[in-house]
């Protein structure tokens, strides 16, 4: 007979880590994948071949760790839908943990006991192993096809294009920051719908000469759409056009973010373009940077896997990781406040992921016990959690603002933003959730803050609805005489995860 060919368990450790970054391609670099991939098929190398060395048969030992290997990447999705269903509602770890056992245990115990080879068994495997990933390679395929095409066909549109100017000289060029608090509510969100007064706070911007945009809202609801929309200082209701509004294909937004207006404009001017990175892809790295700090090891994608497998189990207990991204927001924080020493003008784009979840400090920055990983869903829901870290993000930034303006030669120009609100109401029963939410949800979700330090007579023009597609247009305008630059209207426009580009104006339901 000829040897058994086994690959099947080598290609069910790959396909979850394949699959997930297929499902996220337009925000990862392949990179990301690596040492995931590394560590599952070490194990799966060493698990094979000790139970090789234990039972004595290479097909038995490949189809126990395939099996092993499949309860294991499947429980987080598993749990997930089950707990979908209303009357199964009451699942939690310990019951499909306890199933999952007993049914690794009772499959490795038949492998082991039956006298049958189970060649056909193993050759099956073999074959669906090989489909799944094969498919998943030609998603990958396909999208990489289609990435460049739809980017070729923005192009050609406009996208990205820088609008002629002419300039005039200034006499000086100010260092400006600009700092994106992920999912910080505006101080009316915060008052009505989390009970929590933010006015300490505010008065402290204010009397540090900031001007606070209280009717400030986002013009998009979902981060990789408003930062497109605010680094390029135009509204993006045309990708609609480009990909279709049924597309979920967010390639175009992120290569907006990279390779922005705003970060072009200024480099061209003579500033030096510091990035600081996050644990989110798209503003995880840019290419565009002359400077750029990455504090992150861990990252949402390694997340997310975790969360896919029975590690979810122990994911409040991942001190490491819950460690890592303390530390990529603290030196964050600690090396925005030393990047004035450079001795040229400077542009600073740091998109900090807090107070938005996963919450990791407490109101004096101490670590959260016990808190998920999770970053959106119903972690939403723990309001507490949400102000005790917006409480240390506003600590953090008082102390980096008082860092910046008294070590700055000239005064400089300091954006604090929100992308969008937070929301704690959309897992409630009383409205339809993301597709069909209710004007308080909307409110909450698109009211945001939104706080402009702008010297020398920039805070005069400023007014109180002024959104992020505006920001840019009136700084170029007033320092660099950018008349090109005119204001928009203040839009706000909402689409859900499952449908980004189907744009719907809520302007009006804005309060």
């Amino acid at each position: 007979m000829k040897k058994p060919f086994i690959i099947h368990p080598f290609l069910f450790a790959f396909f979850p880590i394949l699959f997930l970054f297929s499902h996220n391609i337009e925000q990862l670099a392949f990179s990301e994948i690596l040492m995931p991939t590394i560590i599952v098929m070490c194990f799966t190398i060493f698990s094979v071949f000790l139970l090789r060395w234990v039972i004595g048969d290479i097909q038995k030992s490949g189809i126990i760790v395939s099996f092993f290997l499949i309860l294991f990447f499947s429980y987080g999705p598993v749990l997930v839908q089950l707990q979908k269903i209303e009357f199964l509602q009451f699942i939690r770890h310990r019951y499909l943990l306890l199933f999952w056992v007993v049914i690794f245990f009772f499959c490795a115990f038949f492998t082991i006991k039956t006298y049958r080879k189970l060649r056909n068994l193993s050759d099956f495997l073999n074959i669906i192993a090989v489909f799944l990933v094969i498919i998943s390679l030609v998603n990958i395929g396909i999208y990489e096809l289609k990435k460049s095409a739809t980017w070729q066909k923005s192009k050609s549109i406009g996208v990205n294009k820088s609008a002629t100017i002419d300039l005039e000289k200034t006499d000086e060029l100010r260092d400006i920051y600009y700092i994106i608090l992920d999912g910080y509510a505006n101080s009316g969100i915060l008052k009505e719908v989390y009970g929590y007064d933010n006015h300490e706070f505010i008065d402290y911007l204010t009397e540090k000469g900031f001007y606070i945009a209280p009717e400030s809202r986002s013009n998009y609801g979902s981060t990789f759409l408003s930062l497109a929309s605010s680094l390029n200082m135009e509204y993006i209701n045309y990708l609609a056009d480009i990909v279709g509004t049924s597309s979920t294909d967010r390639s175009i937004p992120y290569q907006m973010i990279e390779f922005n207006k705003v970060a072009d404009f200024l480099k061209s001017r003579g500033y030096k373009f510091v990035h600081f990175g996050s644990s989110w892809g798209p503003t995880q790295n840019n290419s565009l940077a002359n400077l750029s700090f990455d504090f992150s090891i861990e990252n949402e994608f390694r997340m997310q896997l975790i969360q896919m497998t029975v590690l979810r189990v122990f994911e409040s207990r991942f001190g490491f990781i819950k460690a890592d991204a303390r530390n990529q927001i603290l030196r964050t924080f600690s090396k925005l406040a030393e990047v004035h020493k450079i001795n040229e003008p400077i542009f600073v784009f740091a998109h900090i992921i807090s107070p938005h979840p996963p919450y990791l400090f407490g109101a004096n920055g101490e670590p959260v016990p016990e808190t998920s990983l999770e970053m959106d869903g119903d972690i939403w829901e723990e309001k507490n959690k949400y102000l005790d870290q917006l409480a240390f993000i506003n600590k953090k930034v008082k102390i980096l603002v008082e860092k910046i303006l008294s070590s700055s030669e000239i005064p400089p120009i300091i954006i604090l933003q929100a992308d969008h609100g937070s929301a704690s109401l959309f897992s409630s029963s009383d409205g339809g959730g993301w597709d069909d939410p209710t004007e308080e949800m909307i409110n909450e979700r698109m009211k945001i803050f939104n706080a402009y330090y702008l010297p020398n007579g920039g805070g005069d023009t400023l007014y109180n609805s002024i959104t992020p597609v505006n920001t840019f247009r009136l700084i170029f305008d007033f320092y660099f005489r950018a008349d090109s630059y005119e204001l928009f209207g203040d839009q706000s426009y909402y689409s859900t995860y499952g449908r980004p580009y189907n744009f719907i104006d809520i302007s009006g339901k804005i309060h």
